[in-house]
């Protein structure tokens, strides 16, 4: 199905099923253990060994000498893997580090050996038998002091934009200002860890694995392993989270494979916390340069954005500097990109990539711009709102609903009520309120599926769409039975296998609208099939109750499809009317803290997003996934940093007692707000993504708020207490 006009009314409309607030189809399975995971398929396991993964203990140079002779001798070892004998391999696209290091060493805890063993404890001991003499190099490890080196990179992305002057422009507006923010690498913290199972038959290999992506990843197991993808199955039908640390393939799932290869039987392979840290992908640190001017009446009229990030050789930026491009007016712009090389494990996709970190800093940039020119923050920002993209005026958004986010959470926050700065007490706490807007884009890639009619008149949907934990079961689920006119407990969807045609995938925001597209065109192919086996107008044919009813007749499902199976199979293809108009979704997020006025404890008593995201496709698990990032928005805000050691090249609290995230007790009231939207031009679902939305701005609203509370104002995260206290003895 191509999908390059606006939607029109079709079979979605309805809302029989789309748009309810249902209970998750795949919950009774995951409450009750019966959910197979990636290291839970007992049908292998019963069978499989266990690898444990060796990283390198430096951050660059060489191995020297690899002794595996008494781990190889330990018992219960069948297998020791490591680049010496593990053959040729090659490097998948999405990788930037090889996934097997040796003997050159390219960062901390990159895997150097797999041992494989009969039990887990067995394979643990003999990996501290493995003796490793390394040559160490010199390297690169501070953004700040790599950062007058760093260099335009280049991308699908611009490094750099200019529209009008903004020198000239900034040089003469009323009133300015010219700031720096700093954002620290952050990790992913999953309940589930990097895991696979790996099985081989003949020259095929099948890994169950965690994964976001099974198209890309197979792609990339098999270009490493050197196989045609035709001899590559993935298998990840149940994600426990991802968050972007989860798009390609790592070390685990490439282990693994080796390892049972080696060993001659299924083997599996789960990263430990330590190694997630500094053996897989991260959000990498940025410093970031703002500088807005404006008239006095509020209009700005020169906006510029400057971003600094770190990565290995051939590795990307974190764009956060695009936001900036589309969120605010502003006659006269400028946005750049600068990349450092650093010998830091790979920065990649974490949670809204580039928006994240972005607008942690331009949205305290905004507020500080509004306590400027004495206006108060949220009509700052309504003030400077458009319609059109700013870089491309010809271009409008096709909905953008930032004002009335901005409106009606002001309003149910009871914003009228936040007092000068420092000025409201409870007890030893001081009080403030912040706010910020939220933004991401909502792109939309192509999709596929199968549906299959089954002789009892239930409705199989396939496709390789993951489930990380955001409900696509459920939404898929949602969209076959109101397509097809039946109970969504008529439906049965599979995921996560790469022998179902391929989807969207997980992530970037663009999962749930496409893969539920795809699904809607499998159906709609499905419903002209079983039409035209009627003699039926597929145009005008009714799908309702179960039934088929057109020409005076009403048929059931069960009777069409007779002893056999109508199997059908489609894609959603889009055009370019994402070229037309510029698809995006909005938020507006309002916090309260309190901060001890002797100690600097911050704690936020309640939250609210207000979002403009499409048609919300389950309200129920829309909403779960916005609390969950409005969470971990709190831990970016006060907690997460990964510190780096700057000597020798790694993250040192690389687990979870020394990389803080937040805890039940750090979790307020947290509401959730959605705008009714359908956008025409999204898809024909009319929906968008929602899940990265809920974190784009809610670090930013904490902070605004903390400095609401205390009149500190604090541009360097995580806002730690040590950063608040040298301001705090005047107001205290």
């Amino acid at each position: 199905m191509k999908f390059d006009t606006p939607a029109g009314p079709n079979p979605i409309d309805r809302l029989r099923v789309v748009g309810q607030p249902l209970d998750r189809i795949d919950g009774p399975h995951k409450v009750t253990g019966t959910a197979p995971y990636a290291y839970e398929w007992h049908d292998v396991t019963e069978r499989a060994a266990y690898g444990h993964v060796v990283g390198a203990g430096i951050a660059k140079g060489r191995i020297a000498a690899l002794d595996t002779s008494a781990a190889e001798r330990a018992p219960g070892v069948l297998a020791v893997v490591t680049a010496r004998n593990a053959g040729e391999l090659g490097k998948g696209r999405m990788n930037t580090a090889t996934l097997l290091g040796g003997p050159a060493i390219e960062h901390y805890h990159q895997a150097i050996a797999l041992v494989v063993a009969e039990t887990f404890e067995q394979a643990r001991a003999a990996a501290a038998l493995v003796r490793v003499t390394y040559a160490r190099e010199p390297g690169r490890f501070s953004l700040h002091a790599e950062k007058d080196r760093a260099i335009k990179p280049d991308g699908d992305t611009p490094a750099d934009t200019a529209v009008g002057d903004f020198d000239s422009a900034f040089a003469s507006a009323e009133v300015t200002l010219d700031a720096t923010y700093t954002t620290p690498d952050q990790s992913h913290a999953m309940m589930e860890p990097m895991a696979s199972l790996a099985a081989w038959d003949g020259d095929h290999v099948t890994i169950w694995t965690s994964n976001q992506m099974i198209a890309w990843s197979r792609g990339d197991v098999a270009r490493t392993l050197g196989l045609a993808p035709e001899k590559v199955r993935l298998v990840s039908p149940y994600i426990g989270g991802g968050f972007g640390g989860k798009l390609f393939v790592r070390a685990d799932a490439i282990l693994a494979a080796l390892g049972a290869r080696a060993a001659k039987r299924p083997v599996k392979v789960a990263l430990h916390r330590p190694l997630i840290a500094n053996n897989t992908t991260h959000r990498p640190a940025t410093e970031q340069r703002i500088r807005i001017g404006a008239r006095r009446d509020g209009r700005i009229t020169a906006i510029g954005h400057e971003s600094w990030s770190g990565n290995l050789p051939g590795g990307d930026p974190e764009v956060a500097i695009q936001q900036t491009r589309l969120l605010y007016a502003g006659e006269h712009r400028m946005t750049k990109m600068r990349l450092a090389t650093l010998d830091l494990p790979e920065g990649n996709a974490m949670r809204a990539p580039g928006e994240t970190p972005g607008l942690m800093a331009l949205e305290i940039a905004i507020d500080e711009m509004a306590e400027k020119l004495g206006m108060d923050p949220v009509e700052f920002r309504i003030r400077n709102d458009t319609q059109v993209d700013p870089e491309k005026p010809e271009r409008p958004f096709s909905q953008r609903q930032l004002v009335e986010c901005l409106r009606q959470g002001a309003e149910r926050f009871g914003w009228n009520r936040r007092a000068a700065h420092g000025s409201v007490r409870d007890g030893r706490w001081l009080v403030g309120l912040g706010m910020a807007a939220g933004f991401r884009n909502a792109p939309v890639t192509k999709s596929g599926a199968r549906a299959r009619l089954q002789p009892d008149g239930r409705v199989t949907v396939e496709t390789d769409m993951t489930d990380i934990g955001t409900g696509s079961y459920t939404i898929i689920a949602q969209t076959a039975a109101e397509t097809m006119g039946l109970p969504i407990a008529q439906i049965e969807v599979k995921l996560g296998d790469s022998d179902f045609p391929a989807s969207a995938g997980s992530g970037g925001q663009w999962g749930a609208n496409s893969a539920t597209a795809g699904v809607y065109a499998a159906c709609m192919k499905l419903r002209e099939v079983i039409a035209t086996r009627l003699d039926l107008d597929p145009a005008t044919a009714e799908f309702v109750d179960g039934e088929v009813r057109g020409g005076g007749r009403a048929v059931k499902l069960a009777d069409v499809a007779g002893d056999g199976q109508i199997v059908v199979e489609d894609a959603i293809e889009f055009g370019d009317l994402d070229k037309q108009k510029q698809l995006s979704t909005f938020a507006a997020h309002f916090c309260e803290v309190g901060v001890d006025a002797l100690t600097g404890e911050t704690r936020v008593r309640r939250m609210l997003a207000v979002c403009a995201a499409g048609r919300i496709l389950n309200p129920k698990q829309a909403r779960s996934q916005v609390i969950g990032a409005m969470t971990m928005g709190i831990g970016a805000a006060l907690s997460e940093e990964l510190a780096v050691d700057e000597r020798l090249g790694f993250f040192v609290n690389h687990d979870l007692a020394g990389y803080e995230v937040p805890v039940h007790a750090d979790v307020p009231e947290q509401e959730v707000v959605f705008l009714d939207e359908a956008d025409a031009d999204s898809s024909p679902m009319k929906a968008k993504g929602v899940g990265e939305l809920g974190l784009c701005g809610v670090s930013a609203a904490i902070a605004n708020a903390i400095h609401n509370a205390t009149g500190v104002r604090v541009r360097d995260y995580p806002i730690t207490l040590d950063k608040l206290l040298p301001g705090l003895p005047d107001v205290a």
